[in-house]
């Protein structure tokens, strides 16, 4: 048989399969009981979705939630179990003993009348079996008393001596607190009883369930601090990477805490060193060339200067400027202004210059600025990157709007413009190095086509993003958002 019938038997028995299938699924019963098990598949779902909403998301009340959660199902198990196995059957027998006492009197009392005064009966029941019995004339029973909302004592003789006695009974374990009243209707009279709460009762149960729930909750508290204390590194981890995204110094930040936190903070100190030597490698390189090229252009300038005026010689002048432009533009990108430190930045103040600069070169320009204006930011380069943005805008507009915004999270500066925007299929093309479209507006004063990857780099090297968008004035909108 060749591979051409076997892929013919194959695709024969698939159809047959599909439309067995078919046929087993149109029938009405199993079609309900699909939907109803799709049901139940859309619940669960629903619910893992709810479970995952209110489930906490931080790391340490994920910790402690796996610590307390099985600690709280086996507290819960233990105390039903021991409710259940010990405390009420405890407290059924020392009930029922109780009540057979009882029992015992009242057939003592019916059986030897010639104990007139019940003196003999009330002796043995004090010496022997240690309760207080004593007679009171026939009549009603007092109202029921209170009874507590959880009281295992009043369940346990109230069915015992509806077992034992059969008689009309009347109990009070609430008024006296160390003793139970009792009292059981006889023939002619209502024989009172008092016992030791303690004959009836598992009392000791109760410290055993608060030894319990005490040492819980220690030993819960210091698995906290100690999770805590275990934590605490990872979090201090993750603030040093974050800080040294934002291109911020970590000065005080070492290793501390278990030994895999230990491994993966050496690993971020030393990819952290390996980062700033590259950097350091690279600024020196690009100083060492941009000195031998300016070296270059000076020594160019100073053959013009010597040379007798011309056209040609003015030609050449410009070119020279130009070259020096172009290569300033090139290490500026190259470098990315990476020597500078962070410094805390009143941002409004910032935004204000860069109106200023842009009315001076007679641009309609507003500035507006929403909350706390000191913002952590390497001022030079960010400088860089937003005057880059307000040039680019003002080279093909009119009028200029500045916004800036800084909530707990984030400072966000906004740069619209009137000119005649950007198509949004060209957007993230404008900010390739050295790219020029036709009418695009990303040509910088050199025509170097690197003002907005400049600005980008410098945005990216600060933790945040440039983006472009449609601005309300019709033209274009650049948004600068950067972490805080």
């Amino acid at each position: 048989m060749t591979s051409l019938d076997i892929g013919v038997n194959v695709r024969h028995v698939m159809a047959r399969l599909r439309a067995a299938w078919e046929w087993y699924d149109s029938i009405p019963p199993i079609r309900r009981i699909h939907a109803q098990l799709e049901k139940i598949g859309d619940g669960w779902r629903r619910l893992a979705r709810w479970l995952n909403s209110v489930m906490p998301k931080g790391l340490f009340a994920r910790a402690v939630l796996i610590i307390i959660l099985p600690m709280v199902i086996l507290q819960s198990v233990v105390a039903f179990v021991f409710m259940e196995r010990h405390w009420n059957v405890v407290t059924q027998r020392l009930s029922a003993g109780v009540v057979a006492d009882i029992a015992a009197l009242a057939d003592i009392y019916k059986s030897y009348p010639q104990d007139a005064d019940q003196t003999q009966l009330r002796r043995i029941a004090q010496l022997r079996l240690g309760l207080v019995v004593d007679f009171l004339p026939l009549g009603e029973m007092p109202p029921p008393r209170p009874k507590p909302f959880f009281s295992l004592i009043d369940q346990a003789l109230s069915e015992e001596l509806r077992k034992q006695v059969a008689r009309p009974f009347w109990i009070d374990t609430v008024g006296k607190s160390s003793q139970v009243e009792i009292r059981v209707q006889l023939d002619n009279t209502i024989m009172r009883v008092l016992a030791r709460r303690n004959a009836a009762y598992a009392s000791n149960s109760e410290i055993f369930l608060i030894w319990m729930v005490g040492t819980s909750v220690v030993l819960l508290t210091v698995a906290i601090i100690f999770l805590r204390n275990q934590i605490k590194p990872i979090l201090k981890l993750a603030d040093a990477a974050e800080s040294f995204g934002k291109g911020r110094d970590v000065p005080n930040f070492r290793p501390r805490g278990a030994r895999e936190v230990r491994r993966a903070a050496n690993a971020f100190i030393e990819m952290k060193a390996r980062v700033e030597r590259t950097m350091e490698q690279r600024t020196a390189m690009l100083a060492g060339v941009s000195h031998d090229l300016r070296t270059i252009l000076t020594r160019f300038k100073l053959e013009l200067a010597l040379l007798d005026e011309s056209p040609e010689i003015d030609a050449m002048k410009k070119d020279v400027d130009e070259m020096a432009r172009m290569l300033e533009a090139y290490l500026a990108f190259a470098r990315g202004d990476t020597g500078e430190s962070a410094a805390p930045t009143d941002m409004a103040a910032f935004l204000e210059e860069l109106k200023d600069d842009a009315e001076r070169h007679g641009h309609r320009t507003t500035v507006v600025f929403h909350g706390a204006p000191v913002v952590t930011v390497r001022p030079a380069a960010f400088k860089r990157c937003l005057g880059n943005l307000v040039s680019n805008a003002a080279r093909y507009a009119n009028a200029i709007a500045i916004t800036g915004h800084r909530d707990h999270r984030y400072l966000t500066v906004t740069v619209d413009d009137d000119g005649p925007g950007i198509p949004a299929d060209q957007r993230e093309e404008v900010f390739k190095p050295f790219l020029r479209l036709d009418d695009a507006r990303n040509v910088d004063e050199g025509g170097t086509g690197l003002g907005l990857a400049i600005a980008r780099d410098i945005a990216r090297s600060h933790g945040g993003d440039i983006t472009l968008a449609d601005s309300p004035l019709g033209g274009l909108r650049a948004i600068v958002k950067v972490p805080v």
